[in-house]
């Protein structure tokens, strides 16, 4: 009789790897940031990340970040991986769920994770932290009692074959 396996990946390891493969998917040049929504009994609910909305061609609309003509910056137009994993979830509630992100949400997001019910947030990425956004998100989820730790990366090495 042989024993199980004991180096599986734990949940953490598991959907925040999810979360870095949806990031893959992303077009955008300079920050690809993926998304996952898990159920308390650790079922995944739903996966997004950063884009342009359904119907605006990624070949039409622009992906720089600096220009400041709004025909040109991608910010007027890109949908953040968080609010795609809320919107694509066709479920019902999400209530009591948990969202692990490679990116701290920013302010929109937030506000979105909140509404949405989410509670509890698993980030790997704050690059952007003291920003006026992400103050403002922390601020925000803090006020709506979500709760949010960065990710603890393990070092452990998982290879994929696509």
């Amino acid at each position: 009789m042989s024993n199980k396996r004991l180096d599986y990946i734990n949940w953490d390891e598991y959907f925040m790897g999810v979360a870095q493969l949806a990031a893959k998917r992303s077009k955008d040049p300079s920050t690809q940031v993926g998304a996952c929504i898990v159920s308390p009994d650790n079922k995944i609910l739903s996966i997004g990340y950063n884009g342009f909305p359904i119907g605006c061609s990624d070949d039409e609309f622009p992906w720089e970040k600096t220009d400041t003509t709004p025909d040109h910056n991608k910010y007027l137009y890109s949908t953040h991986s968080e609010l795609n994993a809320i919107l694509n979830y066709r479920g019902g509630s999400l209530e009591g769920t948990k969202l692990y992100v490679t990116l701290f949400p920013c302010n929109e997001c937030a506000k979105a994770i909140i509404q949405s019910g989410i509670k509890t947030l698993i980030y790997d990425s704050d690059k952007y932290a003291g920003t006026d956004g992400v103050v403002a998100s922390k601020r925000m989820l803090d006020a709506a009692g979500v709760r949010y730790v960065q990710y603890k990366r393990t070092g452990r090495q998982v290879t994929l074959d696509l």
